[in-house]
């Protein structure tokens, strides 16, 4: 197959109705990436809008990523086909040393499988070198221990996970064997996302962390960039849409997505930002925040948009309502997952994640309690959330 033939395959990816939403076509169709910024002290520059590859469904769309300058790119064994989506688009293309592939400690298919912390050493350098295999490459640039804060109760209980022993002798023996370059940590909470990421920072072994930010709330986060920034540790931004509620929403023709990943940018600690790219439209869309200044406009679509969702964003990272909830129901995991049904389209990655859950919320379907919304600090009708997403993620009818 021609590299020509390869790229047609970019229409059934997006279709031309994608290419922007009304009034907006012009310019997102035109846009690409005008800003680079190096990773930390690694020597890697990254565009600073990037591409997460969640839903990746077609290798072509890499392949328009990479013509209009994206080259940094977010997946994972357990983000359904996405590896293997990522390395035919890595085969074909012949370019692996024009992009920056970044993939997580964790096991295929199904999400979430991050290896625990205690895990042997030859689990941690299996899944590395299965993710290799599925990506047709040698190497990865970026590997993470993901989702801290998602797997323990306490700050202590996922220190294990973050600085597992087994952990930090697997990856000095894989950046030896050429397999993977560098560290990274991420975290969207619920538990001590801050603490987390800082420790990491702290502990001399990472080199990247990408936490959750986004303009609705993340007061202590700017504490733990800082030190990044200082340290000289990689800051990329994920979960950069306040829960992207309304792709489409605008203010006097100013698009909300572009406002908000501008936001994200504007802070000198975040060297990119990762965000979920379904379509050549979504890709656009986002490309014309690249390079680009956070202005009054901007401001004033991110103010309308916190007012309309402020009273049904469940924040990411938060994590005020752990524990409170009598039956132990996992609440911000569980709306976190409502949040990928609803919002972003992963509703299959939303009902895997659910039906682990050690504490669902079929116990809210009955429950009178309102401990959980007591516990809110944002005043969510928090019980009803709970009962929709039960409703929505269980795979009973």
């Amino acid at each position: 197959m021609k590299r020509r033939d390869f790229l047609k395959g970019v229409a059934a990816a997006g279709g031309a109705a994608a290419l922007g939403l009304p009034g907006k076509s012009a310019a997102a169709g035109k846009a690409s990436v005008k800003a680079y910024k190096e990773i930390g002290k690694t020597g890697l520059k990254m565009s600073d809008i990037s591409f997460g590859c969640g839903k990746l469904s077609s290798a072509s769309l890499i392949a328009r990523a990479m013509d209009r300058g994206i080259n940094y790119f977010d997946t994972a064994p357990d983000y359904g086909k996405s590896e293997k989506v990522l390395g035919q688009a890595i085969k074909k293309l012949k370019k692996r040393d024009k992009m920056i592939i970044a993939s997580k400690f964790c096991n295929p298919p199904s999400y979430p499988a991050h290896l625990k912390a205690g895990s042997p050493k030859k689990e941690y350098i299996s899944v590395v070198e299965g993710s290799l295999s599925r990506l047709n490459t040698d190497y990865l640039d970026f590997c993470f221990v993901h989702a801290l804060g998602e797997m323990g109760d306490t700050v202590e209980d996922e220190k294990k996970r973050l600085l597992d022993e087994n952990l930090l002798s697997a990856v000095d023996q894989l950046k030896k064997e050429g397999k993977i370059k560098y560290l990274a940590a991420s975290s969207h909470g619920p538990v001590n996302m801050e603490a987390l990421l800082m420790a990491a920072v702290k502990s001399g072994h990472y080199d990247m962390i990408m936490p959750a930010f986004n303009f609705m709330k993340f007061p202590k986060l700017p504490d733990v960039i800082r030190e990044a920034k200082k340290r000289g540790v990689g800051v990329v931004a994920m979960k950069t849409l306040a829960g992207a509620k309304e792709s489409d929403f605008d203010s006097k023709g100013q698009s909300f997505a572009p406002a908000a990943l501008k936001w994200v940018l504007s802070h000198s600690e975040v060297d990119g930002l990762v965000v979920t790219i379904k379509s050549v439209g979504d890709m656009g869309e986002y490309l014309q925040a690249s390079g680009k200044n956070l202005t009054k406009a901007d401001a004033e679509v991110l103010k309308k948009y916190e007012a309309k969702y402020s009273s049904s964003y469940c924040r990411t990272g938060c994590g005020e309502c752990v524990g409170s909830c009598p039956s132990g129901a996992g609440i911000a995991t569980i709306l976190r997952y409502q949040m990928y049904f609803e919002n972003y389209g992963m509703e299959k990655r939303a009902m895997e994640g659910y039906a682990k859950l050690d504490g669902n919320a079929e116990c809210c379907v009955s429950c009178e309690d309102d401990a959980c919304e007591k516990a809110c600090p944002y005043g969510l009708p928090v019980a009803s959330m709970l009962r929709r997403a039960h409703e929505d993620l269980s795979l009973k009818v």
